[in-house]
This record gives structure tokens, C-alpha cells and sequence, in this order.
């Protein structure tokens, strides 16, 4: 316990699924953490849970005012922020004749405009905290991409690319990120694929399971922790295997 000790997070898509477990568990360790969602009653509802070390904050993440807002409640109720998590994303599935450039262009505005806005907003308040953590959730398909998936996989591919562009450049401010790359894990997204698709993902996964968001947070609390200090620009599977 206490490995993130006197530590400010932001989380977003933190209402529900592997946000909600990434938020429980930084502030069991010691963080205290700004849940931000568009899911406002279930966001309420999990920093309730929390208790004092946790606020929600309404935050649709691909609006430039709406990340100033989330920052300033983190400095504003905490009064700095070292760790930031961005952790909204949205699945949309079609096959490339059939997507829509609607559905594409929402999905690149919260997976990958979303992230940029986040990690922009994070330089000056880290900078001035000292230093500080970016830790990006891209995805397997942002290594090795899936059928029927082109907007996302656009996403989470830029996600990666952003990732190591950051560190590079964010490292003089002792800023590291790094973006941990999910396979196919039980949440409410993988709603979004046929049973088949998952059937298939899963059969393809050497573990031959689904992850847990659990086993997530791990990944991200360790990336947040000062325990991985030289770790920046690193993409970090998580996937039971299936992009080795």
C-alpha cells in the first residue's frame, strides 16, 4: 500500500469497467484521483464508492474547454497533478466498405484527439509539480490490427505513435509516458464485437481467456508508481500473449 503517496490522478473513462479499477486502485494507494466520464451517474457513483480521495468530473475528452475544466478540478481540489491516465476510448465495428465517416471520425475524436488534448493539458501542471506520469491506453490493435476495426485501430495506432513522440519530447521536463496495449479484456466495450469476433480473439490468445481489468490497473498503477522512473516511451502489452 501507499505506492502512490501524495500523488494527483486524472482517470478518464473512469465511471465504470478498467477506468473505474484503475481509479479504485490508485487511490487505495494513496492517490487522490479526478474520475472524469461523459457517464455522469455512474461516474458520481464510483468516486462515491472511493470516498474522499476521489471527485468526478463530467469531461467529454475531445473538447479543448472540458479538458481545462477536468485539470482545474485536480488543482483546484488536490492542488497538483503527476499522473494522468487517459483511459476513454469508444469501439465502433463495420467492415471498411460499410464505415461511415461518421462513425470513423467520432471514434478518432475521443481515442486519439482526445489523448493529444489530454496530454497537452498535462504539460504545465506536471512541469510545475516537478515531473510527472502519462500513462496512454492504446490497445492490441494499436500493434496488430483486427478486421472491421479501421477507426479504431486508426485510433489506437496513433495513440502509440503519440506516445513515443511525448516521451521524447516531455522527458525534459521529467515527464515520462508510456501506453499499455490491452488484448481482449472483460469489459463493457467488448460488447461492442459479435460473440464470434471474441470467440475468435480468444482463440487466438495463447492464454485462451479474456483479461480482467484488474490485471490492467496492475500494469497502469506500476507506470504511474515511481517504480518504473526509467521507464518512458515503452509499449507495454498486456494481452495474454497475442501480439508475440
Amino acid at each position: 500500500m501507499g505506492r502512490l503517496d501524495g500523488k494527483v490522478a486524472i482517470v478518464t473513462g473512469g465511471a465504470r469497467g478498467q477506468g473505474a479499477a484503475e481509479a479504485r486502485l490508485f487511490a487505495a494507494e494513496g492517490a487522490k484521483v479526478v474520475i472524469s466520464d461523459v457517464l455522469a451517474e455512474q461516474g458520481r457513483a464510483t468516486a462515491a464508492e472511493i470516498g474522499d480521495n476521489a471527485v468526478f468530473q463530467a469531461h467529454d475528452v475531445s473538447s479543448e474547454e472540458e479538458w481545462d475544466a477536468a485539470v482545474a478540478v485536480a488543482l483546484d481540489r488536490f492542488g497538483r497533478l503527476d499522473i494522468l491516465v487517459n483511459n476513454a476510448a469508444i469501439q465502433i465495428n463495420a467492415p471498411l466498405a460499410e464505415y461511415s465517416l461518421e462513425d470513423y471520425q467520432a471514434v478518432v475524436s475521443v481515442n486519439q484527439v482526445g489523448v493529444f488534448l489530454g496530454m497537452r493539458a498535462a504539460v504545465r501542471p506536471m512541469s510545475e509539480a516537478g515531473g510527472g506520469s502519462i500513462v496512454n491506453i492504446s490497445s492490441g490493435a494499436g500493434i496488430r490490427a483486427t478486421k472491421y476495426m479501421i477507426g479504431y485501430a486508426a485510433s489506437k495506432y496513433a495513440v502509440t505513435g503519440m506516445t513515443a513522440s511525448g516521451a521524447l519530447e516531455l522527458a525534459r521536463y521529467n515527464i515520462r509516458v508510456n501506453s499499455i496495449h490491452p488484448g481482449v479484456i472483460d469489459t463493457d466495450m467488448i460488447q461492442t464485437n459479435t460473440p464470434e469476433m471474441t470467440a475468435a480473439m480468444v482463440k487466438l490468445t495463447p492464454l485462451r481467456r479474456l483479461g480482467g481489468v484488474d490485471e490492467v490497473a496492475n500494469l497502469a498503477l506500476f507506470l504511474a508508481s515511481d517504480e518504473s522512473s526509467y521507464m518512458t516511451g515503452a509499449h507495454v502489452p498486456v494481452d495474454g500473449g497475442i501480439t508475440a
